[in-house]
C-alpha cells in the first residue's frame, strides 16, 4: 500500500467505500465484516461512510454501526484508521435520497454519528451534498461550529462546484481538507474541482471511480468503445484487472487523489488495493486519454 496526505494526517492511497455493505442487496454481516477486515489487511486506512448509507427507512446509521463493530472485532491495530462519515442526506426507504443541509440538522446528525462510531471526535466529517434550499454558507458554517466544539477534527465537502469549494475554504480555512465528487473514466465533469483541490492542497476523493470500465458500460451501439478497448488492453498486457488500471489512471491525475471504490466482498477491495502498485507510463496514460470520450 502507498499513502497520501489528507489534511494533517496520512492515509492509504485507496479508500474503502463502505456504502455497498449497507444499501439495497447488501451482503450479510459476516461477509460485510470480512470485507472491511480485508481492506484493513491490505493496508487501507481510510473508510468512507455516511449516516444515510442504509436500506430501510428506520435504520439510519446502519453503515456507521457496522464499521464500528468490524473495527472492534479486528485483531490488529486500528489506531491509524480514519473513518470519514457524511451528513446532510437521508433515505426514506423507497430507494430515493433526500437532502437536508440546515445547520440544526447537520449538528444533530454529526452528534449521532459520533455516538454510533464510538469515537471521541469524528476524524473527517463531510457535508454530503449542498441543499438548494439552504444558503451554502449556512451549511458550511455548521461544520465550523462542529470543529470549534471538538465534535469533528477535520471537514470535507462533497458533490460541489468550484465556487462552493472556494466559499467553503473561506469559511473553514485549513480545517477544510477534502472534496469528494464523482469522477471516473465515464464521468469527468469534476475536472475543474479536481484541479482546484490540487492547487489548494485538498485531498480529492473520487466516488464511483470505476464507472465506465466494465465491458457492458463501455459497449456503445456499435460495440465496445475505444475507451473500453484501451483500459482492457492495458489490463491484459499487465496481467491485472481493468479496475486496477482505472484506479491507477486516477492516482496518476494528482498526488492528492484518493479514489473511493465501493466493495461488497473481500476480493473486490483486495483487487482495488493492489492498484497502488501500478504506475502507468507516459505512453499508457496518453493512450487512455486519447481513447476517453471528449
Amino acid at each position: 500500500m502507498k499513502y497520501r496526505p489528507l489534511g494533517t494526517t496520512t492515509v492509504s492511497a485507496i479508500a474503502l467505500g463502505a456504502m455497498p455493505l449497507s444499501i439495497e442487496n447488501r451482503p450479510d454481516e459476516e461477509r460485510a465484516v470480512a470485507t472491511i477486515h480485508a481492506a484493513l489487511d491490505a493496508g487501507i486506512t481510510l473508510i468512507d461512510t455516511a449516516d444515510s448509507y442504509h436500506w430501510h427507512a428506520d435504520e439510519r446509521g446502519h453503515n456507521e454501526l457496522l464499521i464500528a463493530r468490524a473495527l472492534a472485532r479486528f485483531g490488529g491495530d486500528t489506531s491509524g484508521v480514519l473513518v470519514a462519515t457524511k451528513g446532510g442526506r437521508g433515505r426514506p426507504g423507497d430507494g430515493g435520497w433526500t437532502v437536508t443541509g440546515t445547520p440544526a440538522h447537520l449538528k444533530q446528525a454529526a452528534e449521532a454519528s459520533l455516538k454510533r462510531l464510538g469515537v471521541e471526535a469524528i476524524g473527517l466529517y463531510q457535508l454530503h451534498k449542498p441543499d438548494p434550499d439552504v444558503p451554502w454558507a449556512e451549511s458550511v458554517g455548521a461544520l465550523r461550529e462542529l470543529l470549534d466544539a471538538g465534535t469533528i477534527r477535520a471537514a470535507g465537502i462533497s458533490n460541489v462546484t468550484t465556487d462552493q469549494i472556494r466559499e467553503a475554504r473561506s469559511i473553514l480555512g485549513d480545517a477544510l481538507v477534502s472534496v469528494q465528487n464523482q469522477f471516473s473514466p465515464a464521468v469527468r465533469d469534476s475536472e475543474p474541482a479536481l484541479e482546484l483541490s490540487t492547487r489548494l492542497g485538498l485531498a480529492f476523493l473520487p466516488w464511483s471511480p470505476l464507472g465506465g470500465i466494465s465491458r457492458s458500460s463501455l459497449d456503445g451501439p456499435s460495440g465496445p468503445t475505444s475507451a473500453g478497448t484501451a483500459f482492457h488492453r492495458i489490463a491484459v498486457e499487465r496481467g491485472v484487472s481493468p479496475q486496477q488500471i482505472a484506479l491507477a489512471w486516477l492516482l496518476a491525475r494528482s498526488p492528492l487523489v484518493i479514489p473511493v471504490p465501493g466493495a461488497g466482498r473481500p476480493a473486490s477491495i483486495r483487487d482495488s488495493a493492489e492498484a497502488t502498485g501500478i504506475e502507468l507510463d507516459a505512453a499508457e496514460l496518453a493512450e487512455l486519454e486519447t481513447a476517453l470520450p471528449k
